[in-house]
């Protein structure tokens, strides 16, 4: 995620990593490989190895740990590098403190990344280290006081895609709210953002706070997660203005324009390079009758409904039950719309798409959901829509936020 690293359009790339995750959730085969994430897109990717992520620099939070008792914050992306090899940073942490090291905490899809988004998590049992894994997805999104019993120090290790309702950002920030309640130091192991490298979208009305957007920024904001920790901090975002004590170990050799393949899936379904750059734009019609995608192979890749007129819309899929959706969107229903795979590389966020698939819509009284004002975070952006706006008038109304944001966010870059 970070240094200069080249593209050229025209080529193709696929990168497919394939990673041993030793460790496991709740009594499972504990010799699952973590899903690979391959790169479909026209652009091509020359990853720079030299970006090194702030979880491999080993000696920088073992340090930190010391002699204290600790948790861990992580998912199926908490991956390190060891004699060329890539294991879980849980595994790697239990081994050499095997008595210090107390808990696993796990996000929205669980340790593993299997559950389906907004599916409930269950606590569990790590077969191979026999850590008890607590679930921050559900009724228990904030650790307890109870569970954070006898923990000084917590690893918060996930990588993140940029967008503020991909709900990585809330866990954090509820983690780094129980930290400052309970008197416990967060390190935060800093990962590249793909979509570092643009800032764009209506900025959050805190009358639409959820866990899909807790904080006053634009749906793309442009930071690292650990920049994004120090801006909850500094703009005492969290409950009652506390502040926790905080240290990010950074990225090495990373800037925010440079471009960065994941080598694992963040998410079920967020399965490629390709569906991670068009997240942003495409993820808006979960809050409408358009699917984006999931029950597909392709989801975040391509859209559609039953609704839409073949004649406009030619590509036709049909969302079945699968992993990472088991009951998707117009399951079982032809759906017309678009096949995106073939779309540059998006440095701005689309609303193309959304204006299009509403306009051709016969019924919009039925086109939107009550979820369309979370996910966008605002109430303005559907009565734009609904007034006839224009893609260009839309994201003017967005630019006096922008700009004052930027200058916020400014204050906790740690990468230029």
């Amino acid at each position: 995620m970070l240094l200069n690293i080249r593209f050229k359009s025209t080529y193709f790339f696929s990168v497919m990593v394939s990673i041993l995750l030793v460790s496991c959730s709740g009594g499972k085969n504990n010799s699952v490989k973590p899903e690979k994430l391959a790169v479909t897109t026209k652009d091509l990717y020359i990853v720079n190895k030299e970006i090194i992520p702030g979880a491999n620099q080993t000696k920088q939070y073992v340090k930190q740990i010391g002699s204290q008792n600790f948790a861990v914050v992580a998912n199926q992306t908490s991956l390190i590098k060891k004699d060329d090899k890539d294991i879980h940073l849980v595994d790697f942490l239990h081994q050499k403190f095997t008595n210090q090291l107390k808990k696993v905490f796990a996000p929205e899809h669980g340790f593993r990344g299997k559950a389906d988004a907004g599916e409930h998590v269950k606590n569990g049992i790590d077969s191979k280290t026999k850590l008890p894994i607590i679930s921050l997805y559900g009724k228990n999104k904030k650790p307890t006081s109870e569970q954070l019993k006898g923990i000084e120090i917590i690893i918060f290790d996930i990588q993140d895609v940029g967008v503020r309702f991909y709900t990585y950002i809330s866990t954090l920030h509820y983690v780094m709210e129980a930290c400052a309640e309970n008197n416990i130091k967060l390190v935060v192991l800093d990962r590249p953002n793909p979509n570092a490298h643009y800032i764009d979208g209506p900025l959050l009305e805190k009358e639409q706070k959820s866990f899909v957007g807790m904080h006053p920024v634009p749906l793309v904001y442009g930071m690292t997660i650990g920049e994004y920790a120090k801006m909850i901090n500094g703009e005492k975002w969290l409950e009652n203005g506390v502040q926790c004590d905080l240290t990010v170990i950074p990225i090495k050799n990373y800037t925010h324009k440079s471009k960065y393949v994941l080598p694992v899936k963040p998410s079920p379904n967020l399965p490629n390079a390709k569906a991670i750059n068009l997240y942003a734009s495409l993820a808006f019609f979960e809050g409408t009758n358009v699917s984006c995608g999931r029950g597909t192979k392709k989801q975040f890749q391509i859209f559609g409904s039953p609704y839409l007129p073949k004649e406009k819309f030619p590509y036709t899929f049909i969302p079945k039950s699968n992993f990472g959706a088991k009951h998707p969107k117009h399951e079982g229903k032809k759906c017309f719309g678009k096949n995106l795979e073939q779309t540059a590389y998006l440095n701005t966020l689309r609303l193309n798409w959304l204006l299009e698939t509403y306009r051709n819509t016969k019924d919009t009284s039925k086109f939107f959901n009550p979820f369309f004002k979370k996910l966008a975070g605002t109430t303005k952006l559907q009565k734009q829509i609904e007034q006839g706006l224009t893609e260009i008038e839309i994201k003017n109304s967005w630019q006096k936020d922008l700009t004052e944001f930027k200058n916020t966010r400014s204050k906790y870059l740690m990468y230029p």
